[in-house]
Formats: C-alpha cells, structure tokens, sequence
C-alpha cells in the first residue's frame, strides 16, 4: 500500500462505509489497515471498508503527532495482527455506524473472531465486518468496571474454523444477531443453508437472513 506513503503524518480525511468519517494523523499503514490519531484516539481502520481519504491540511496543527502508538513494535502491519494483539486488551470496536462494542478479542479464526464484552458477553464478529478500532489507554476499563470484574468468560461452545460452521453450532437455540437492534433479528435459529440462517421470530414467523450481512452474533444461551 506505497500509496499512502505521500500521507505519512499529515491530516486525512477518511470516510468509511455508511457515510462516516475520521479525522486525523495518519501513523502508518499496513496491507489492509490504516492507523489514525485525532487528538485523543488511535483508530485503527480496516482498508476494506475506505470510501475515501483525503489530506486535511487546514486541521494540520490542530493535531500533535504522538511519539507511540499502541502496537508499533509491529513491523508488518495488518488487519489480522491487529485484532491479535486486542486479544485480553479493552479495546471499543465499531461494526457499523450505530453498534458498538466494549471489551477485548478472545479468539480468531479462519473468517470471524470472538469478542467479549461485560455487556453481551462471546460475540462472533465475521472480519469483514469490523468498521474501526480504538484500544482504551491503560488506565481505564469498559463502563469503569473494576479489572477483576472482567475475566474473560470461555464459551462453552467449541469454536470451528469458520463463521458459518459456527452458527451451525446454534440450531435449536435462540440467537441475537445484529445486537438485536432489529427485533426481526431475534429468534430461534433453525437451519443454515446456502449461505442463509432461517429464524423464527417471537411471533412465529419465518426468516430468511443473508449471511454475509449479519455483523455480529450472540446467544442468551452463554449468559
């Protein structure tokens, strides 16, 4: 990604898919990642999900370049480094405009990872649907709980290699997906065919979801 090169600790710009945007010191860069500092945040932002970056030069003192980031002994930066290295770290993960995340990393496999959070406790994240990252400074926890008070639960369920493999794992039981924002995307889990979950709603109807359109999943059954 020589391409950013040019950007190197100036101000960008950066809109992400569904209309957001970031603002900047861009840090570094990987094969698939962005590293940006706004004053406040390291934000780490997947490629996959840039609309469009643009310098900012009008905001260029605005913001001191820090002298550390938070994962800068890596020298091959990447997506999937990253993610590793926010395993037992709390870290707050977007996975869309709206839905938010507080917690650390617990596993990662082939095409999904596994995220604690105190709130909805192991929730499968497919990787394509990780819009940014920001590590927490050292000295502060989710919801300021106390640190002993947020051990990492294990799931009682096996993991598989991939996220689909894994949802099959939840046939027969009540399933959230989405964080349950959508109350269409709450409901007993009855198959997984042709890259389709089909649940049945709290009123007995039958749905057909998209896969590659479900960003997170989590079941009451691991409370």
């Amino acid at each position: 990604m020589l391409i950013f090169q040019t950007m190197l600790n100036k101000t960008v710009t950066i809109e992400i898919s569904g209309e957001k945007k970031h603002t900047g010191i861009l840090l570094d860069y990987g094969q698939d990642i962005l590293v940006i500092y706004n004053g406040i945040n390291f934000i780490y932002i997947p490629t996959l999900h840039v609309q469009n970056i643009r310098t900012n030069d009008i905001l260029d003192e605005e913001i001191e370049v820090p002298t550390f980031t938070p994962y800068e002994n890596e020298n091959k930066l990447s997506y999937r480094k990253i993610l590793q290295h926010a395993r037992g770290q709390f870290v707050e993960m977007y996975v869309s405009g709206t839905l938010s995340l507080h917690g650390y990393v617990t596993a990662i496999m082939n095409n999904y990872f596994v995220f604690y959070s105190p709130v909805y406790k192991t929730v499968y994240i497919p990787m394509y649907h990780m819009k940014w990252l920001i590590p927490y400074p050292n000295d502060r926890t989710p919801y300021s709980m106390e640190r002993e008070r947020l051990p990492v639960s294990p799931s009682v369920i096996p993991l598989t290699r991939t996220f689909e493999e894994q949802l099959q794992k939840f046939i027969g039981d009540i399933v959230v997906f989405d964080l349950g924002v959508n109350p269409y995307k709450v409901g007993l889990l009855n198959q997984i065919k042709d890259h389709f979950a089909e649940i049945v709603i709290g009123k007995g109807e039958s749905l057909l979801l998209n896969l590659q359109h479900i960003k997170t999943v989590h079941s009451p059954k691991q409370l």
